[in-house]
């Protein structure tokens, strides 16, 4: 399966609050230092925030980190404490006098999970949340899964189960590759990865692998939903005694070690897509805000001596990208656990 940690120099970061009234959190994903990137923003109830700035013709080329907050639109503030920490540690666009980081960012809704509609992040928690970064070699990853950060209060299938924080990656091969129809060959390096983390927080049901007819996470899992959730402004969990509207998103960062521009960032956001619509039954609903952020390190370069190379290079880190987007999608649902708050119960997904 993988994590966003395969990708040499990312680290990801969780800070969270889950009593008196809270159910909500921060996870900040921090780039290496001349790191590229891109969005596609496909759901109809999106908060993002600094997203222009990943826009290919603008003046600052880089990204620095990533925040995906819990909140709703409040939630937005703490992609504030994350740039203050960068600023500590002096990473960011140069300036006369400091630096300016460069942070994008996404909320999703889970206002009122915990009981107390207030509780949501702030700068401080975003802050918290970045000095909370990780990498692969200082520490094991199965702690930065499931129930934490911006997955703390999220939801599944019309906000009746738990949702949570995801990972995976896929390793595109090296070696000789056909190339397009009637051309030479490709080369591709070896050591590419692509990896994605997603907090899943979806107003549809994750599809799992081999669901059909008779599967309990399909079937039985939908009926259900039909069942307890007929209209639109229900939620909260079955039976929660004041339900907060169904308001959801899937926020996912995807990021390569493959050298891309901005532009190609963005188009490894929008290919990753494919992925979110493989794994959430529907998806990019108008309740929705899914967001898909594309990241490169720029570790390795691939040959663009010929259009031939360039085109096989790109699709191959995209068709990995929407692959391991769906298994973190997957593994969100898996690594979540049930809770209990004033507002409700949110139970498992039943995963088949």
């Amino acid at each position: 399966m993988g994590s966003l940690l395969d990708v040499p120099g990312l680290r990801v970061g969780h800070a969270q609050r889950t009593e008196d009234g809270w159910l909500s959190g921060v996870t900040a994903v921090v780039l290496p230092p001349g790191s590229a990137g891109g969005v596609d923003v496909r759901g109809g109830g999106p908060g993002t925030i600094e997203t222009d700035a990943l826009d290919p013709s603008t003046l600052v080329q880089t990204v620095d980190a990533i925040a995906l907050c819990g909140g709703s639109a409040y939630g937005l503030a703490a992609a504030a404490g994350v740039q203050l920490w960068l600023e500590q540690q002096g990473q960011g666009h140069p300036v006369i006098g400091g630096v300016v980081p460069i942070v994008a960012g996404a909320v999703i809704f889970d206002l009122g999970r915990g009981g107390d509609f207030g509780a949501r992040p702030d700068a401080a928690m975003g802050f918290e949340a970045a000095a909370a970064c990780v990498g692969l070699e200082d520490a094991p990853d199965g702690g930065l899964r499931g129930c934490v950060g911006a997955g703390t209060g999220a939801a599944v299938g019309r906000s009746m189960y738990k949702g949570g924080v995801g990972m995976a990656s896929v390793r595109v091969p090296g070696g000789t590759v056909p190339g397009p129809p009637g051309g030479a060959a490709v080369v591709l390096p070896e050591g590419i990865v692509v990896g994605a983390l997603a907090v899943v927080n979806a107003a549809g049901v994750p599809v799992f692998p081999g669901a059909g007819a008779g599967d309990v996470g399909a079937a039985e899992g939908e009926a259900e939903i039909a069942q307890e959730v007929a209209s639109a402004g229900e939620g909260g969990g079955p039976g929660a005694p004041s339900a907060p509207g169904a308001l959801n998103t899937t926020l996912v960062v995807v990021a390569t070690n493959a050298s891309l521009t901005p532009a190609e960032c963005k188009r490894l956001a929008t290919a990753a897509h494919a992925g979110l619509a493989r794994a959430l039954d529907p998806s990019h609903t108008l309740v929705d805000g899914d967001t898909v952020f594309g990241v490169s390190t720029r570790g390795i370069e691939f040959d663009r001596s010929s259009e031939a190379g360039r085109v096989v290079g790109l699709m191959s880190v995209q068709v990995a990208a929407a692959n391991a987007v769906r298994e973190a999608i997957l593994d969100g649902v898996r690594s979540a656990t049930a809770v209990t708050t004033p507002a409700g119960t949110w139970e498992r997904f039943p995963v088949p």
